[in-house]
């Protein structure tokens, strides 16, 4: 059973980059969330919070997962780049979707996984430039800060909202008109109706 988000942790990773949409995930109650390292040591986020993966890459069950989340943040090693992206590619290959924001997005570009999917990233041209083997120029979007294609999601360091939005959406969490309630109030601070004193009219025009 497909009931289980996984997360990358490493030494540097950008904990603030996936922690809206993790909060949202584990809000229902319905998803367990598991932390994946590449051992079982602890790492440190960039902001300076210690994690003890549950996990090493090696031991996610691929019949559990019902999404990969990949955050930013600096891997400096060619061998943990290389075992992130095939890290992505097993996961995308067994069924789950894989989401993946900031540098994360370079990992799942390495596994060809972007070359036929629409996307997105920091800025136009950075793909290209980390990873030889990127075939998908044409299918990259710059006018979105997130988009979710062919099992992908993808994410500008600038769209954590919208990226956790897209993974909202993914795993279906909520209704359609509560995820559009939701992003109208994490990213223009604007309430549902239901909260608010104003007028219904008054609240769409906002």
């Amino acid at each position: 059973m497909r009931d289980t988000v996984y997360v990358l942790v490493f030494e540097g990773f950008a904990d603030w980059q996936v922690a809206l949409a993790l909060a949202e995930v584990r809000r229902p109650g319905d998803w367990e969330i598991r932390s994946v390292g590449f051992m079982r040591e602890p790492v440190m986020s960039m902001s300076g919070l210690q994690v003890l993966p549950d996990i090493a890459m090696d031991e996610l069950d691929l019949d559990a997962v019902a999404l990969l989340i990949l955050p930013g943040g600096h891997v400096w090693l060619a061998t943990q780049t290389e075992q992130i992206a095939m890290l992505a590619h097993r996961v995308h290959s067994a069924g789950a979707p894989v989401a993946a924001i900031d540098e994360g997005v370079m990992a799942v570009a390495r596994a060809g996984l972007l070359d036929r999917c629409r996307h997105t990233g920091n800025w136009a041209g950075q793909v290209g430039r980390e990873v030889a083997n990127y075939a998908g120029h044409e299918q990259y979007d710059a006018n979105v800060l997130a988009v979710s294609d062919g099992g992908v999601i993808t994410a500008s360091h600038l769209g954590s909202i919208e990226f956790a939005r897209e993974i909202i959406h993914t795993l279906d969490l909520y209704s359609r008109s509560d995820r559009e309630h939701w992003y109208r109030l994490f990213k223009h601070a604007v309430p549902p109706p239901w909260f608010s004193n104003e007028p219904l009219e008054t609240v769409r025009a906002a």
